[in-house]
């Protein structure tokens, strides 16, 4: 079942998802060569203390990290570590935070110095993946309209769409219904009402859609161990436009 939020719960999402949106991109600003995984991961922990709140994917099902860190090839699930990012690589942090009762979600893809002008074509398809699916997540529209949304933009410009792992409604819990797919025709599921909130997360690869995970089990990579970019906002579906509840603090929405 498809929860709508009330106001007042709208109004706690909007906090919780601010804080997840800032703390996203001030770690993403740390994003360079020689950085590792791990340092990305304990200044995660210490702005999620800061802002009195606790990540959302620590201990999730065992996970041992407070972002997902994935770099390159890995699609998502990356887990932090040793892995020191080099020039030229590519590195998605998905982070989630949970604050006043309610789950934030957002994640990005960022580049560590001087990146393949075509790698750099699939970070920047991705972004408009995701914001033609949002322009989607209005009232009246169907659900199956937000996934075309992303389907359309990924594969004209010669991308493919991750199959295996989809977005999600979001709230009091990480992941609620609906599941939403990055791919399908348009004018099917449910239709959708003001107050639904879903994370909407298009994966998109340079290669093919394959994936395979890892045997430490939570890592996903391409199969054809090509590059693999990840954006995502947790938004509200809206009356005439759907809002974006993972915005950062002005100061760092430029990335």
């Amino acid at each position: 079942m498809i929860k709508i939020k009330n106001q007042q719960e709208l109004a706690a999402m909007r906090v919780v998802a601010r804080k997840t949106g800032t703390i996203l991109h001030q770690v993403a600003s740390k994003v360079a060569p020689g950085v590792t995984t791990k340092e990305l991961d304990d200044y995660a922990a210490e702005l999620a203390r800061k802002q009195e709140g606790r990540c959302a994917f620590y201990g999730y099902h065992g996970f041992s990290g407070h972002i997902c860190s994935s770099v390159n090839e890995e699609v998502v699930h990356g887990i932090p570590g040793k892995r020191v990012i080099r020039d030229g690589d590519i590195v998605s942090i998905d982070f989630g935070l949970v604050y006043g009762g309610f789950v934030g979600d957002t994640a990005i893809t960022v580049p560590a110095g001087e990146i393949d002008p075509e790698v750099q074509r699939l970070l920047d398809v991705t972004k408009e993946c995701l914001e033609a699916s949002i322009s989607k997540a209005v009232e009246g529209n169907r659900l199956g309209d937000i996934s075309n949304a992303c389907q359309v933009v990924a594969e004209e410009a010669g991308f493919s769409v991750v199959r295996d792992f989809v977005g999600h409604g979001i709230g009091r819990e990480m992941h609620e219904d609906p599941q939403i797919p990055n791919y399908g025709p348009p004018g099917r599921g449910p239709v959708l009402k003001a107050g639904m909130t879903f994370a909407i997360e298009p994966m998109i690869n340079l290669g093919v859609h394959q994936t395979k995970t890892l045997n430490d089990g939570w890592t996903v990579v391409t199969k054809d161990r090509k590059p693999s970019a990840h954006f995502e906002h947790s938004i509200a579906v809206g009356k005439e436009r759907a809002e974006i509840l993972t915005v950062p603090d002005t100061h760092y929405a430029d990335l």
